[in-house]
């Protein structure tokens, strides 16, 4: 009986060594289980913020037809930023050349400088100016707003554009009336708190009228956006060009 008793003891003295020697093991395991759930929730959860959507264009109009693209701001805006109408003309003008099927596409100069003979075009009625321009469609981008800093503050960076932008259809029911009218505004940089020491106004203005530019020619196109525009990375989508 008393070799019984004592085999027995021996067996729990064992199972209890066994056991301390275990548990450490099966919370690492644990851990290292938890962690590898966090880590595979944190990867699909970027995953999901990299996807992208398709748009439709919110007009087709300008498919195989000659097109005028105009852009007016006020007369400080373009003493402040004088080279802001032709970035936005020229970037406009190159994505809609490459995106629209059909589109002819007069030269920005030569809009440009039909602006500047022709001082009270904006006035005129938009048959009469495509007319002109002999073309079918005009597509005018008025700046409303442009700045590269929050009201009040130069040294932090806070970037700014909106415009309305129209369309007018020399072939239409109303030549002299706008057939769709939308409104454009971007912000650059997203970074919050920028600062004058970590960007140069260079940097800033031309990530900002990319930035127009590229949404501004999204109303005349089928393409893809980020589904969640404020967590999307463009970095690991480097091959992409939104």
């Amino acid at each position: 009986m008393k070799w019984v008793m004592a085999s027995l003891l021996g067996l729990l003295v064992a199972w209890s060594g066994g056991c301390h020697a275990i548990l450490p093991a099966a919370s690492a395991a644990l851990g290292a289980s938890q962690a590898g759930v966090v880590a595979a929730a944190g990867a699909s959860r970027n995953f999901e913020y990299q996807k992208l959507k398709e748009v439709h264009a919110r007009y087709e109009g300008l498919q195989h037809k000659s097109v005028a693209i105009l852009v007016d701001a006020t007369l400080e805006l373009q003493y402040e930023h004088p080279d802001v109408i032709d970035m936005v003309a020229g970037g406009v003008t190159a994505r809609i050349g490459e995106h629209v099927e059909g589109v002819k596409i007069l030269h920005p100069m030569t809009v440009r400088d039909w602006q500047y003979r022709t001082a009270q075009w904006s006035s005129m009625p938009w048959g009469e100016v495509a007319d002109q321009l002999q073309v079918d469609r005009i597509v005018l981008i008025d700046i409303q707003d442009f700045r590269l800093h929050p009201p009040g503050n130069r040294w932090l960076w806070d970037g700014v554009c909106r415009a309305i932008v129209s369309v007018a259809e020399r072939d239409g029911y109303d030549p002299d009336e706008f057939i769709d009218v939308w409104e454009v505004e971007t912000r650059f940089p997203e970074l919050e708190g920028l600062d004058r020491d970590s960007a140069s106004e260079e940097e800033i203005k031309t990530g900002l009228l990319a930035e127009f530019t590229k949404q501004t020619a999204w109303i005349f196109y089928m393409h893809l956006e980020p589904k969640y525009p404020d967590k999307y990375n463009p970095q690991l989508d480097p091959e992409l060009n939104l």
